[in-house]
């Protein structure tokens, strides 16, 4: 699979980036967060850019992308969709719920939909236990979550806004 070219406006974006902190290899992660802020994830290409304008290893930039588990590699929907996996969620159901996603948008964990709208992950703790099942979509939050309501989720988005009033949302 052929890499992506960069265009000389993101190769800028990324360098003024690096510059904001002192192009110091000692700011990877800081440069790393702020980079996929931007661009939405950290492709091989990016990461070259990044480990020049630091002065490091591409393979020490590769290392800490896929360590932490926040980093991406591929390209996020428009809407990210995250399934707490952790204890508390699981017990009540996450399971069941990801397969649910996973059956009504036609991808796997990791992947986007065909039009970009959507990606599905999982996520470890959202620490709302106490609202457990909980799924991410973007910075939303939805608590107590059943197959059943997986439709009604993905339809707000597919019809371009999230209702602030339904009472299963709750933003952090």
């Amino acid at each position: 699979m052929p890499g992506i070219k960069l265009s000389e406006k993101t190769i800028g974006l990324i360098r003024e980036i690096c510059s904001d902190f002192g192009n110091q290899g000692s700011e990877l992660i800081n440069v790393l967060h702020q980079v996929q802020g931007k661009l939405g994830y950290l492709p091989a290409e990016v990461q070259e850019v990044i480990a020049k304008e630091l002065n490091i290893s591409v393979a020490k930039v590769y290392g800490v992308v896929t360590f932490y588990s926040f980093f991406t590699m591929i390209p996020m929907g428009e809407h990210p969709i995250s399934i707490c996996m952790g204890t508390a969620c699981y017990v009540r159901g996450s399971e069941q719920v990801l397969a649910e996603f996973k059956r009504q948008l036609s991808i796997e964990v990791g992947q986007s939909t065909a039009d970009n709208k959507f990606s599905l992950n999982c996520l470890r703790c959202v620490g709302a236990c106490g609202l457990a099942p909980v799924v991410m979509v973007g910075e939303k939050v939805y608590g107590r979550v059943s197959p059943q309501m997986v439709k009604s989720i993905i339809s707000e988005y597919k019809e371009g806004c999230a209702s602030e009033a339904k009472s299963a949302c709750y933003t952090i």
